[in-house]
């Protein structure tokens, strides 16, 4: 059944499948993480010296989400490559984005236009596969809500949740950019999705299965072109999870999300205000002395 069906989902979106992961390799050759992170450097160092591992991380960026939705439900991590024709089609974006003369292929996929086609054409492929994940779940594990959320999600940001061991690929190694600790706005969206498909595969939510994917489609699309146009990393859910969670777990009310990622500053020492307190102190001594 889950076979049939992601053949289905797969021929549907088959079209869309090559500008989504053009925009995936893109991002890969910037080095940029998925989530709000700083840019990392070598990527295109790692192409130049390491083809083979380039090319596993480009594989992993574009079916990381597959895999692991395998990996969870018992399934073999390397059945989704049994499909020749994406493999061939990542493979050959893939070696335009690193390898084409003059860089040609990558300035175009750069393009701001051409770009926001890309996100947003992105986030139409994200929808189809959380609704393919809660629906597969949902026919594994009837019951199971907690694991069609699970498998939507991981179907939503795999890509964002194997991150790190991407970076082990490339040799860079930073626990901090953990998706799960820093979430996304992406990451974000294909949870709160994975969860309103689950209500709805559980007959839960008064809406239909084509209707829920339209209208989270064109959620997904605007906001992240609004985004990508405005180089922004924030997320519009910022407001209403700073409420709830200080409603529920006393956290403190956030500025926003930039706030949240922000390098915090280094506290004033307190020996160096007493050495300061000291100089005044003295200082005043000697201009009552003269």
């Amino acid at each position: 059944m889950y076979i049939s069906y992601r053949r289905i989902v797969t021929r549907r979106t088959r079209s869309p499948r090559f500008l989504s992961e053009t925009l995936v390799c893109s991002q890969l050759s910037e080095g940029v993480e998925v989530g709000p992170s700083p840019k990392q450097k070598g990527s295109v160092e790692v192409a130049r010296k390491s083809p083979v591992a380039s090319w596993l991380c480009a594989m992993l960026y574009c079916f990381g989400s597959y895999i692991l939705a395998d990996v969870l439900l018992g399934g073999c991590p390397l059945d989704y490559f049994q499909y020749n024709s994406h493999i061939v089609l990542a493979s050959t974006i893939w070696y335009l984005v690193f390898f084409c003369p003059l860089n040609l292929f990558y300035k175009c996929v750069a393009f701001l236009p051409v770009k926001l086609v890309l996100v947003a054409l992105k986030e139409v492929v994200r929808t189809r596969k959380i609704a393919a994940g809660v629906h597969h779940a949902h026919h594994a594990y009837h019951n199971g809500f907690l694991i069609m959320v699970i498998i939507g999600y991981v179907k939503g940001s795999g890509v964002a949740l194997i991150s790190n061991f991407e970076q082990l690929l490339r040799g860079v190694w930073r626990p901090e950019t953990n998706e799960i600790l820093n979430m996304s706005f992406p990451t974000k969206a294909s949870l709160y999705g994975a969860i309103l498909f689950t209500l709805q595969e559980a007959h839960l939510l008064p809406v239909s299965k084509s209707t829920l994917i339209c209208l989270f489609t064109v959620f997904m699309a605007t906001t992240k072109v609004i985004l990508t146009f405005r180089h922004s990393h924030g997320s519009p859910f910022v407001l209403i999870e700073s409420w709830v969670c200080h409603l529920l777990f006393g956290s403190p009310l956030g500025g926003g999300e930039e706030e949240h990622h922000a390098v915090p500053v280094a506290p004033v020492s307190p020996v160096k205000t007493k050495e300061e307190l000291g100089e005044g102190t003295r200082k005043r001594k000697s201009k009552k002395a003269e």
